[in-house]
C-alpha cells in the first residue's frame, strides 16, 4: 500500500516558506502490512523532514523524522521519550501512548503535552493515514 503524500505535514509554521502543501492521497489498502519504507516514511521525507522543521542538526522540538534515522537514540522518534510529555515519540505497540500520534490529532494537551497541533499551519493530516500510522505502531513500529 502506498500512503506517501497522506500526511501532508506542509510546515508552514516550521521557517521554511519553500513547503509543498501535498494533496491527501486515496485510502490506504490496510489489508497488507503497514510498510514504514512503502507507507510511512516517504511522507515523513517530504513533508516534516525539511529544512527548518524535523531535520539537520538541530531538528524542531528535538525530533528528526528524516530517513534512516527514526530509530537513532535522542533525536529520532522510535522508543524516543519526548520532550514535552511523559510519552515516548513513538511507543511501539501502542498508538494511544504515542506523543506523535496525539500531537497530529491535536490531542496533545490530554496526554501532558504541549504546543499546536502538527502539521504547525498546514491542514491536518487525513484520517487514512492516522489510521496507517496507528496500524504501524500497533504492529510494532518495524523497520520495514
Amino acid at each position: 500500500m502506498a500512503v506517501a503524500g497522506a500526511l501532508a505535514l506542509a510546515c508552514a509554521g516550521c521557517e521554511n516558506d519553500d513547503a509543498v502543501v501535498l494533496r491527501p492521497p486515496a485510502a490506504p489498502d490496510l489489508t497488507d502490512p503497514v510498510s514504514l519504507a512503502l507507507d510511512i516514511q516517504p511522507t515523513f521525507t517530504a513533508s516534516c523532514a525539511l529544512s527548518g522543521c524535523h531535520a539537520g542538526a538541530f531538528p524542531v522540538a528535538g525530533l528528526t523524522l528524516e530517513e534512516g534515522r527514526l530509530y537513532e537514540p535522542g533525536l529520532g522518534a522510535v522508543g524516543v521519550a519526548s520532550a514535552q510529555a511523559p510519552l515516548l515519540r513513538i511507543e511501539p505497540g501502542a498508538s494511544d501512548r504515542s506523543y506523535l500520534v496525539h500531537k497530529l490529532e491535536g490531542t496533545q494537551g490530554q496526554v501532558g503535552g504541549v504546543g499546536a497541533r502538527m502539521p504547525l499551519g498546514g491542514p491536518p493530516v487525513s484520517a487514512e493515514f492516522l489510521e496507517a500510522l496507528r496500524t504501524w505502531i500497533d504492529d510494532g513500529a518495524p523497520d520495514n
